[in-house]
């Protein structure tokens, strides 16, 4: 891809609504509610597209909720609201091809469409065998290709980290390659049908994962001739701060690129909370027009042969034009060389000669959220890719001191460059899940919130679950109503613990197993 211009993608109608291209990149969520219950469902759609959505996804896990989708858009309808809505679909594609009759896109993910899920068993297959298993992948989509085709209906083709298939894992690792590849076979597939109305997704709780699947995504569909438009995303973001940091570090890096044609965040949170920070991240990059223009030069990942521990830089008291009194954290004055920075001057560290890099980003702002968003998408990059050695944050607004110190370690924490407490990842609500989330993780921080050092993955259900928690040290997720299995990396230690039990049986394996 041209760095110089962005990625164009086609253009995709989704419904009325047009996606790519140089159109201006939409906003979604997915509701949490229970797909049978149409007044709930309904009501929070409503919710969503007052907050500002352009998509609303809702979950159809199974062929009784695809159904319920004619009531759903039926009674949006009626209530004045044509928003386009989409399907979200795991392991059922009956449900699949029920749903693209009714809404105007569904979503599909490669690894358990026409895979069983993942049991992370080495598979060696034959190139034969492998061929025979992507024959067997045509033939399981060739329906719902028709049927997507006679109603107009769009796809999206979502690769998540955490649910590559065993076939997948076991010739490309659960990685950025075996996401981009994975997307592939299903592109190639849809291609040679003549099917074109599709969207793209690379998702991952690890924005840097999620940031070079997508490039590879990018270069692959270029290298072939195609350019459709891709859906940019962080799973399992987490809550509050740290959630909106992470998401906006993973997202703005690539918007900043020129990648990106519709995004959401995601956040343990109710979902209409999430599309004002879509919106600001959005804005903030792109401008009242929605587009940028002028792509940021990409990121390449710095190999280092020392630890990297990026510094936390202070500036003492408010910021003053011209006032240079850096300090180091413990509090000596900085003497290296600082480098300040804005969305509009986004140095290119590859011309920079410095053996180290200092970056100095200032803000006038006086609203905590936006500070937070601003500063992950002009810092989180550097943090990311191992570029920046040292961050300061300086602010003419209200927030000062000691809470912009605070806010750049949340910078290292959520982009993975320095932790210095708990890292939680948390899965965004949605249909699927088996308990009260946001509960959920309020119970897992209260119980392990005074631990360093480790990373804890609090998920609703199963889907992505195992596999994105692959890097993290323990894992809480729920099976059934009112039961959690708590997981040691990938694997189910502890297994339908009772909900209210549940995080102090997780602290307890902990301490058991780091004393």
């Amino acid at each position: 891809m041209d760095q110089s211009t962005p990625y164009r993608s086609a253009v995709v109608m989704i419904g009325e609504v047009p996606l790519g291209g140089s159109y201006p990149v939409r906003v979604q969520t997915m509701t949490n509610t229970n797909t049978l219950d149409t007044k709930s469902t309904v009501a929070q759609c409503i919710r969503i597209i007052e907050a500002g959505a352009d998509f609303v996804r809702v979950t159809a896990q199974g062929v009784r909720e695809a159904e319920n989708l004619v009531s759903i858009k039926s009674e949006l309808h009626k209530a004045g609201f044509k928003t386009p809505l989409i399907a979200d679909i795991h392991f059922n594609p009956k449900a699949a091809e029920i749903a693209a009759r009714i809404v105007e896109k569904v979503r599909i993910n490669p690894g358990n469409y026409a895979d069983k899920r993942a049991i992370f068993n080495q598979a060696d297959l034959t190139d034969r065998e492998y061929s025979g298993e992507l024959e067997r992948i045509r033939d399981r989509l060739l329906p719902l290709i028709k049927i997507c085709r006679d109603n107009n209906t769009a796809i999206r083709i979502g690769v998540n980290h955490g649910s590559l298939s065993d076939r997948i894992m076991s010739r490309f690792g659960n990685t950025p390659e075996g996401m981009a590849t994975s997307a592939m076979e299903f592109i190639r597939i849809f291609r040679e049908e003549n099917f074109h109305k599709l969207v793209l997704s690379m998702k991952s709780s690890d924005p840097g994962v999620m940031i070079i699947a997508t490039r590879m995504l990018v270069k692959m569909m270029t290298g072939e001739g195609c350019a459709y438009p891709l859906h940019i995303g962080v799973t399992e973001a987490g809550e509050g701060e740290d959630g909106r940091i992470r998401s906006a570090s993973g997202i703005g890096a690539l918007l900043l690129e020129g990648i990106g044609d519709t995004i959401r965040v995601s956040l343990s949170e109710d979902p209409e909370r999430e599309i004002p920070v879509a919106r600001e991240i959005v804005e903030y990059i792109c401008g009242p027009e929605g587009r940028i223009k002028v792509p940021a030069s990409p990121l390449n990942l710095k190999k280092r042969k020392t630890p990297y521990k990026p510094e936390v830089l202070a500036l003492p008291g408010k910021v003053k034009t011209g006032d240079r009194r850096i300090l180091h954290e413990d509090g000596s004055i900085f003497r290296g060389k600082l480098i300040d920075m804005n969305r509009d001057t986004l140095p290119d560290t590859s011309t920079i000669k410095h053996s180290k890099i200092f970056l100095h980003s200032i803000f006038s702002e006086s609203d905590p959220d936006r500070l937070a968003i601003h500063s992950a998408i002009l810092l989180g990059r550097y943090c990311i890719f191992k570029h920046a050695d040292g961050i300061c944050i300086s602010n003419k607004g209200l927030i000062q001191g000691d809470k912009l110190k605070e806010l750049a370690f949340s910078v290292l924490q959520s982009t993975g460059a320095r932790i210095t407490r708990v890292v939680y990842l948390s899965c965004p609500t949605c249909g699927r899940t088996k308990f009260d989330l946001q509960d959920a993780v309020r119970k897992v921080k209260a119980a392990t919130g005074h631990l360093t050092g480790l990373k804890i993955a609090v998920m609703g259900c199963i889907v992505n679950g195992p596999g994105e928690m692959e890097g993290a040290d323990y894992g809480f997720v729920g099976t059934s109503e009112g039961k959690v299995n708590i997981y040691r990396g990938i694997d189910p230690v502890l297994k339908n613990i009772p909900y209210e039990l549940a995080a102090d049986q997780l602290l307890k394996l902990i301490e058991e197993e780091t004393i």
